[in-house]
């Protein structure tokens, strides 16, 4: 079992890195004022389905894989970057669409899927399972059992900040009654993906 201090200390540090608004937490307020509520969630539990994958990584030793085969790694944050951009472009290419009949069923399952790989395509992902986490694990003591701890507090605690988000984003999704200012928000949306998807690319091909 964890140490109790331990576990306070893993608990603020992922509410820190959840509550500092990184690309996942931006994904699900921007679905939430494009396609509503319904989107926001879904695009919050596929993030946490994502996320369950990384946890899983980190039981079968991710930390040992990305030290011997860092290459690998490398092609999933460049993927994952590459997605990102995908999904600015795809906000900027809507801009100027009208929501349809079928648009809240339609929006609910892409929000789902693209929450999915844009948690499994997140370099923050992979730092915080391969920098941050190890830590807070003590290898004098059976490994799965901490980790499933780790997880079940880590996705509470971003199920939480998520929610906040989507309220937050539940009330600027008003202004997107208005075409010309849901055109201001979706390329702008779109703008902020692609240039953090830029960010990650340079930083990337810096190391």
């Amino acid at each position: 079992m964890v140490d109790p201090e331990r576990l306070a200390a893993f608990a603020l540090m992922t509410a820190a890195t959840s509550v500092v608004p990184g690309v996942s937490m931006l994904f699900v307020m921007s679905q939430t004022m494009r396609r509503g509520r319904r989107s926001g969630y879904a695009a919050l539990a596929g993030m946490q389905v994502g996320y369950i994958g990384w946890w899983l990584l980190a039981a079968l030793g991710l930390g040992t894989l990305a030290r011997a085969f860092p290459q690998a790694f490398q092609v999933l944050a460049i993927g994952g970057a590459l997605y990102l951009a995908w999904l600015g472009a795809q906000a900027m290419r809507h801009s100027s669409e009208t929501a349809s009949a079928d648009a809240p069923a339609k929006g609910s399952l892409h929000a789902f899927r693209d929450g999915v790989l844009v948690a499994l395509g997140n370099p923050k992902s992979l730092i915080y399972i391969v920098a941050l986490l190890p830590p807070f694990v003590d290898a004098r003591l059976p490994v799965v059992p901490q980790l499933t701890l780790l997880a079940a507090v880590s996705l509470v605690i971003d199920v939480a900040v998520g929610a906040a988000y989507i309220g937050a984003g539940r009330k600027l999704s008003a202004a997107m009654s208005d075409p010309a200012t849901r055109r201001k928000i979706d390329i702008g949306t779109g703008l902020l993906f692609t240039a953090i998807a830029i960010g990650i690319l340079t930083d990337l091909a810096m190391r």
